[in-house]
């Protein structure tokens, strides 16, 4: 069984536990506070992330790698796509969640609401959650324009792309922090991939000191 070191509202870590789930791959799921900088975890990845994967006896790092890793050793079902251009697509839109949608949004609402508080490093920074509630706006309504001409993300087929943008998007929804009215075509998106198998133990999450909105684990909320 592999092991995978987590956080549970980490966006990447959940979107390298979607990758898991949707090719039913088992796996032990062990929270790793990793801000604490335990040795152990530190031999494990020195650059003191998470997530990490236990394979054999090897330890991988960075959640796009780990997912390119599964997606070569357990190609079915498909993360990527089968074309050249499906897959740059994917990996572009993988990146503009883990890179953009983070530094814009994810790291100016979680991060200030939540992550402060469980590694004790003061209370939130007004104008970054300010910030962040702003620019998420800008993403809602982009991701509104590549589903009005696609069904998912970046085409055709659900791939990492939908994974990456469902993993930062379901950790702000436990806190409340995505107005699903601004686009009913990202609710309808959202609501699809919060239906499968896959997300279950997304939703199953509970954070001590932080209860999620009921709308949360609904399925039809």
């Amino acid at each position: 069984m592999y092991r995978l070191f987590h956080v549970p509202l980490s966006p990447f870590c959940r979107k390298v536990r979607l990758a898991l789930a949707e090719k039913r791959i088992e796996v032990e799921l062990v929270e790793e506070r990793y801000w604490e900088r335990d040795a152990d975890f530190m031999r494990r990845n020195p650059a003191g992330k998470v997530p990490v994967l236990r394979v054999d006896g090897a330890h991988l790092s960075e959640s796009m790698a780990i997912c390119e890793f599964l997606e070569e050793t357990h190609p079915e079902p498909a993360l990527l796509p089968a074309t050249t251009e499906g897959r740059y697509e994917t990996r572009r839109l993988v990146s503009w969640f883990d890179d953009k949608f983070f530094n814009e949004v994810t790291s100016k609402l979680l991060y200030e609401r939540v992550n402060k508080k469980v590694m004790k490093q003061g209370y939130p920074d007004s104008a970054a959650v300010k910030a962040g509630a702003k620019a998420i706006k800008f993403h809602l309504d982009y991701m509104a324009w590549l589903l009005d001409q696609r069904r998912w993300l970046a085409g055709d087929q659900m791939t990492l792309a939908d994974f990456a943008a469902a993993a930062h998007l379901s950790s702000l929804d436990y806190i409340s922090d995505v107005d699903w009215r601004r686009s009913e075509t990202v609710k309808d998106w959202y609501a699809t991939i919060k239906s499968r198998p896959a997300f279950r133990s997304i939703l199953a999450d509970q954070v001590p000191g932080f209860p999620p909105p009921a709308h949360y684990t609904d399925l039809d909320f």
